[in-house]
């Protein structure tokens, strides 16, 4: 019956929207035509757009602010080319006007500008020599491997073999940024796992932190937190660290 009545109300709600929608379009239309109209308008080519008329911008908090502090870490680091391991093609492709980028992907992407390379590569074997790369990012991705959500094998363990390849291809006074769900420990199947500020730090044994910041959970906590404390990132459900770690 709940079920029931959820539907009827969608249903109405959508009726008054395309109503109110209706409403709208004909009075643009009118407006349009008494100053002498620019573009066909036909109802039935609409593409209703519903509650994008908000006070503020909405964003997601973790994919604008960890491309943003990984892009003024590489730029203070000034590498003659970095390499990134999986992480959001925006960053990538941005940071390529900037810095030659070599991109690998499990599920390679089609993409093609001046300044990156997008390359098919596997965070389990990654084609790269022991202590080869003096800059590397792999941001928002090991919290995934093993899941099977990608394609990859199931695997429990895939995030900390992932990490162990990460760490052997860095060389020694070389850079890692990596960005993983932080917080509470656990799993959320089969999307990601987060784990907690020391867990991080644990699997990184043989590098030193040398910055972490911190995407809180909620927006009055801040946006992104530089130099965040343990304490801080310990008390979020599922916050966005950011960890730059250099290899000894």
């Amino acid at each position: 019956m709940i079920r029931v009545l959820r539907s009827l109300k969608h249903r109405l709600d959508m009726r008054r929207r395309e109503s109110r929608l209706r409403l709208q379009f004909d009075e643009f239309t009118a407006k349009a035509r008494s100053k002498g109209q620019r573009f066909e308008m036909e109802w039935e080519a609409r593409m209703p757009c519903y509650g994008d008329d908000t006070p503020n911008t909405d964003f997601d908090r973790h994919y604008v602010y960890h491309p943003a502090w990984a892009a003024r870490i590489v730029r203070e680091i000034a590498p003659d080319k970095h390499v990134d391991i999986s992480s959001t093609l925006y960053f990538c492709s941005m940071l390529s006007a900037f810095i030659p980028v070599d991109f690998y992907d499990y599920r390679p992407a089609k993409l093609e500008l001046t300044g990156l390379r997008s390359k098919p590569g596997d965070l389990m074997a990654l084609p790269f020599a022991d202590n080869s790369l003096p800059s590397l990012s792999c941001m928002h991705t090991v919290e995934h491997i093993g899941l099977g959500r990608y394609g990859d094998p199931l695997d429990p363990d895939g995030d900390l073999k992932a990490i162990a390849e990460l760490k052997r291809v860095v060389k020694p006074g070389g850079s890692l940024l990596f960005v993983t769900p932080t917080g509470r420990p656990r799993i959320v199947y089969n999307a990601h796992r987060s784990y907690s500020y020391d867990q991080v730090l644990e699997a990184f044994i043989g590098f030193d932190l040398r910055e972490f910041a911190l995407v809180p959970d909620k927006d009055e906590d801040g946006g992104l937190i530089r130099n965040a404390t343990p304490a801080m990132a310990n008390v979020q459900s599922y916050g966005c660290g950011c960890y730059w770690f250099v290899k000894r």
